[in-house]
């Protein structure tokens, strides 16, 4: 008996250059890898680019896109790693603080495709991180690209947050009044 089917929406199509920053902890170098490989591929079949950067562990992810969305130009980020369950809460604590970081993100407008495998064992990551298999890494680019288009499709340049100031509207040729 086969098992549910799961519905993959189509690759987004963008107009304009989109750029991705993989974030990835090669805590586990080999499940890393096949995670940024996957990662890659859809972000390649997309038409995007993508730049990669290394980071010790889960928990320095979120503060490594963070730093980037305030310090470069990228339009969205793919988070990677791998948290194994061990002995200790360790595990939890990683798993619930890398989450919780990154959905924080998310609702402040950052486009973060989600990567990060919580799993049992070893033999669970695997399966996840293999780009023949779950390809976890593509999934987490699949879903960074689409929160990229819809950012897109209902940004507008006139639309800010917070507070615009009486200097700035009038450099923009605009009054308050």
């Amino acid at each position: 008996m086969a098992g549910p089917s799961h519905y993959i929406m189509p690759l987004p199509e963008f107009d304009k250059p989109v750029k991705l920053l993989i974030v990835a902890s090669p805590y586990y170098k080999d499940l890393s890898d096949h995670q940024i490989a996957g990662a890659k591929a859809e972000i390649e079949k997309a038409g995007a680019t993508w730049d990669i950067v290394n980071v010790p562990g889960a928990l320095e992810i979120p503060t490594a896109i963070s730093i980037a969305e305030r310090m470069s130009n990228f339009d969205g980020y793919v988070a990677l790693g791998c948290v194994i369950r061990g002995e200790t809460t360790h595990y939890d604590t990683v798993c619930n603080d890398s989450s919780r970081a990154i959905q924080l993100l998310g609702l402040q407008g950052v486009c973060i495709g989600n990567g990060i495998l919580t799993v049992e064992n070893y033999e669970q990551a695997q399966v996840r991180a293999d780009p023949a298999d779950q390809n976890k890494g593509g999934g987490a680019a699949h879903a960074a690209l689409h929160l990229i288009a819809l950012s897109r499709k209902w940004g507008r340049p006139d639309k800010g947050i917070g507070f615009t100031s009486d200097i700035l509207l009038a450099q923009q040729g605009k009054t308050t009044a």
